[in-house]
């Protein structure tokens, strides 16, 4: 039987409306090129929350919406995930967060177009006006598409545990003034390099860095390697988790997968070996699937995996 999650978490990050378009032949530039047009939901912060939604916690996502038809499409969605939006910020004229990309007949990206101004609004203010739900939280993610601004007052004013995921070398540089009131932290190599200082080629560079992170404040660090692995550490204990088999489809979403999972075993009370098998066997799980967020995730999946 599923453990019963007490409190809600609340996910402070980014929402995206991703539109791809795929040619059916090679690409012709400047000219139209048949294929097919799709679209879909994403963002960190809304991967993390659907995630965690099929993981069975209760969560209010923090984010901000245009006043455009995208954000109804994600209302809707959230609706029927029971994602929490009643304290998202309404942007008058604004753009819901909007990712463009155009693939050749291969799937290879050939070029994308970011529309992300949309976080700068998610200010140090606007999450200060939630301070009631971020203190009712039980665990609080936040991703780094922020504002430093506001991660710095997250860290400062939270009282749950925060978990942050760094999303990618260009944003990560933001955290370095708080790595001191992260709980967990869930870095790739390029970002652990970044945080740590420590240039990672092995297990053993690996170690360094996350030692360093340790040093500087953060409670828990989870250094993603892919194929290499998993490394988990806190003060006093380092360990490493082997990637949990699966049939490969897709690896977009697999971190958001892992980075939920994290947080769903906190709250569970998960030591440090049973959350890094639990984030290895969600993120297994995601790539399974060609959708972003598997429909198949749920807690009597990820803990079967994570048994082995």
């Amino acid at each position: 039987m599923t453990q019963k999650i007490n409190g809600i978490v609340a996910v402070c990050g980014g929402v995206n409306i991703d539109i791809g378009g795929q040619s059916f032949a090679p690409l012709r530039e400047r000219d139209s090129n048949p294929g097919h047009v799709h679209m879909s939901l994403g963002g960190v912060g809304r991967n993390i929350a659907h995630n965690l939604r099929l993981l069975g916690a209760p969560v209010e996502l923090l984010t901000a919406l245009g006043d455009d038809l995208y954000a109804g499409e994600v209302e809707r969605s959230c609706a029927a995930l029971g994602i929490g939006l009643e304290h998202a910020l309404r942007v008058q004229r604004g753009r819901t967060s909007t990712y463009l990309f155009v693939s050749d007949a291969d799937g290879d990206m050939a070029l994308a177009v970011s529309d992300m101004t949309i976080c700068d609004e998610l200010t140090a203010a606007y999450f200060d006006a939630q301070r009631e739900t971020l203190d009712a939280a039980a665990l609080v993610v936040a991703d780094a598409n922020l504002p430093e601004e506001a991660l710095a007052y997250l860290a400062e004013t939270v009282r749950a545990p925060l978990f942050v995921d760094p999303v990618s070398v260009a944003k990560a540089g933001k955290l370095r003034g708080i790595l001191g009131r992260i709980h967990t932290l869930k870095p790739n190599r390029l970002e652990a390099e970044l945080l740590s200082g420590v240039t990672i080629t092995d297990r053993s560079s690996a170690e360094r860095a996350a030692r360093e992170l340790l040093s500087r404040g953060v409670r828990r660090v989870f250094l993603s390697l892919g194929t290499k692995g998993l490394l988990a550490a806190q003060e006093g204990q380092m360990l490493w988790q082997l990637p949990v088999h699966a049939d490969v489809l897709s690896a977009t979403g697999a971190g958001d997968a892992m980075m939920a999972a994290l947080a769903w075993a906190h709250l569970r009370g998960s030591d440090l070996r049973q959350s890094a098998a639990l984030g290895a066997a969600a993120a297994a799980l995601a790539i399974e699937s060609e959708e972003t967020i598997n429909p198949a995730m749920c807690a009597e999946a990820i803990l079967s995996r994570a048994q082995g």
